[in-house]
């Protein structure tokens, strides 16, 4: 069976951007009608949010190794994968290839795009292929969580910083409106440090979003990937501007910062543990390796088995 698969993604990897898009389109198309989504296929919204972030291992050609991906992520007990669309210029055409396996293996997907912080001219990359229209991205992952509803939720990452000059809440409503016109139950999770989290941003936003994916850093004392004790206070007082209850997904550093370092296993550890308590969801930042990372690998493995019949 799986050197029938290898075979059948290697020959899908052959369809260029236009094909697939035709795909989506007639799947689309057969899915709209019939509104209802079976429960029974995807994963329970009422279990704890388990998972991995970017990091995915990849072929010699550069594309996705999804068998590699998808028995990594079932080896870790996660029920969760947040694909990072960015470097890999074949990312998304890959990302229609691990959908319908991602569902099989009852595994929710989440979409993160890079911020224009992060797009060229800064850096040699974009999002692609629909780059910083970020409107169009919105449409074309509302139809794509349609056909795959194992597609959960949008992330972009370094949601404030500088961006909010592009994503301002009358942009952030145009996109949120292509959701809405396909699949309601479609989240926006965007990620936001915890200074940022100010009650101007909570008064502007608040409506919008679905939930915050939060990279922790011990930010409320001294920025650092060493003291994993702060998160029951940070996720606190974030949750405290909110009127409603609002999701709080811990992003734990299992790699290094290109300014804070690298983090221990034992932090890694911790902060998966504290989160689990004062947490909605763990990501891991980024999807570790089992043969150079093995330490806090099998942390992570453990620590997921343990949260699995969570629920939150």
């Amino acid at each position: 069976m799986l050197v029938f698969t290898s075979c059948l993604l290697i020959c899908c990897s052959t369809n260029n951007q236009k094909v697939l898009e035709e795909e989506i389109v007639e799947n689309v198309k057969e899915n709209e009608k019939d509104s209802v989504v079976d429960d029974a296929d995807t994963p329970s919204n009422q279990v704890m949010t388990l998972g991995t972030y970017a990091g995915l291992p990849r072929q010699s050609d550069g594309r996705t190794d999804i068998i590699t991906l998808i028995n990594q992520l079932n080896d870790l007990n996660a029920n969760t994968y947040n694909w990072l669309i960015w470097k890999g210029d074949k990312d998304w055409d890959d990302l229609i290839l691990f959908l319908p396996w991602a569902k099989q293996h009852n595994i929710s997907v989440w979409v993160t795009l890079v911020p224009p912080s992060e797009s060229k001219p800064r850096y040699k990359w974009n999002s692609e292929p629909y780059g910083k229209d970020y409107i169009r991205w919105a449409k074309e992952i509302a139809r794509l969580s349609k056909v795959y509803p194992n597609l959960v939720a949008l992330s972009i990452d370094d949601f404030i910083l500088s961006n909010l000059d592009t994503f301002t809440p009358e942009y952030l409503g145009e996109m949120i409106k292509e959701f809405d016109k396909v699949n309601s139950n479609l989240s926006f999770i965007p990620c936001v440090y915890y200074d940022q989290v100010t009650p101007d941003f909570v008064n502007k936003y608040s409506f919008l979003i679905d939930g915050i994916l939060l990279p922790y850093r011990s930010e409320s004392n001294v920025m650092n990937l060493q003291n994993p004790d702060l998160v029951q206070s940070e996720v606190t007082h974030i949750k405290s501007l909110f009127k409603e209850e609002m999701p709080i997904y811990i992003d734990v550093y299992s790699s290094a910062h290109s300014k804070l370092g690298a983090s221990t296993p034992a932090y890694v550890e911790k902060v998966i543990k504290n989160g689990g308590k004062y947490g909605d969801g763990i990501l891991i930042y980024v999807h570790p390796n089992p043969s150079t990372e093995s330490e806090k690998y099998k942390i992570i493995k453990d620590e997921f088995a343990r949260l699995s019949n969570l629920k939150k």
